[in-house]
């Protein structure tokens, strides 16, 4: 448990007038009684990293690619349409940086990334 984390697990417990021990206790209790909502939390989030680092590595791939239309156009090749695709992978980058923030954030207790 890191320092924020434990400081979240401190402030939760005070406000509920509880101890940390007996806090924990009631949380992981509650956690265990509803398993199937307990998984889909925890499995939400993961999929939602393992979809970040799949589009981080689509990235990669797109970056290669668009060094190879950079060879291209320095060899005078014509590239109709390479507005549209900086356009399109700018804007899939946005998002996948504003989707990361927004985990960020969510795991972080809704503090801005």
């Amino acid at each position: 448990m890191n320092d924020a984390e434990f400081k979240r697990l401190t402030d939760a417990a005070a406000h509920c007038k509880m101890t940390n021990a007996a806090f924990l206790a009631y949380a992981v209790d509650k956690a265990a009684r509803d398993l199937t909502r307990t998984a889909a939390e925890i499995a939400t989030e993961r999929e939602v990293i393992d979809e970040l680092f799949a589009a981080r590595r689509h990235l990669g791939r797109i970056h290669g690619l668009f060094n190879q239309v950079a060879k291209a156009l320095n060899s005078g090749a014509d590239v109709p349409h390479l507005d549209t695709a900086t356009k399109a992978v700018r804007n899939a980058a946005c998002r996948m940086a504003d989707a990361a923030d927004a985990l960020l954030a969510h795991r972080d207790g809704g503090a801005a990334a």
